[in-house]
């Protein structure tokens, strides 16, 4: 699927990675919170599946991440355009 592979999806995925890292959770643990299996959390890490809007709020409030900050962080990413 092209959309998994465009850059602003891969940055996505680095930035909501990262989050969980500095967060201090395993793939296991954050799983566990949301009651869905680790290969839930690994999937989207890795671009296998996209979240959606309410996905990605509640991976954020489980991690104790501020909703607001990430979209403003991953909208002032500059991602190079090969058109």
């Amino acid at each position: 699927m092209k959309s998994l592979n465009n850059p602003k999806q891969i940055i996505f995925q680095d930035m909501i990675r990262e989050a969980r890292l500095n967060a201090g959770f395993t793939q296991a643990k954050l799983a566990q919170i949301l009651g869905k299996p680790q290969s839930y959390i690994a999937k989207y890490e890795t671009g296998e599946r996209r979240l959606d809007v309410i996905e990605l709020l509640d991976i954020l409030d489980a991690i104790g991440g501020d909703s607001a900050k990430f979209i403003a962080a991953f909208n002032s990413t500059k991602i190079e355009q090969n058109d």
